[in-house]
């Protein structure tokens, strides 16, 4: 039986957000913390958000070798759920999915290659219109 059946690159492409961030908004202002930790020797991700208003959520995060896509499921404190799925796409990864008539697209980038500084942009389309910014987050690695 293969000992790290998780080692393959394509499970391995989310690993750049493994860590303990502080997460900014783009004006510089605190927006919260986010904990990523690697799950079942590398084989998914959780993560662990509190926001400076007090939101709290966690997401499950996996790459499937059966669709080649990767998943999250995303719970928070208010009971809302998300379901996004998706891959790299040029280096960034970005996850969609939909609650209801509102899409959701979800990127995920290192800012200027810097393994200790990464961008996540949320946006939203209302019923197929255009998309619009809900969260620009600004992750810098806590030491």
């Amino acid at each position: 039986m293969d000992e790290t059946p998780c080692a393959d690159e394509a499970r391995r492409a989310f690993d750049f957000w493994i860590g303990s961030w502080e997460v900014r908004g783009p004006a510089g202002r605190l927006a919260g913390h986010n904990r990523i930790t690697s799950l079942f020797d590398g084989c998914g991700l959780k993560e662990e958000w509190e926001g400076v208003s007090g939101h709290r959520g966690t997401s499950l995060n996996v790459y499937s070798a059966s669709t080649g896509r990767w998943h999250q499921t995303w719970i928070d404190a208010e009971g809302e759920l998300l379901l996004l799925d998706g891959g790299l796409v040029d280096g960034v990864m970005v996850l969609e999915g939909a609650t209801g008539e509102t899409r959701h697209r979800i990127s995920w980038s290192l800012i200027d290659g810097d393994a200790d500084r990464l961008r996540q942009h949320w946006e939203t389309s209302e019923g197929g219109g255009e998309w619009k910014t809900a969260f620009d987050g600004r992750y810098s690695r806590i030491r």
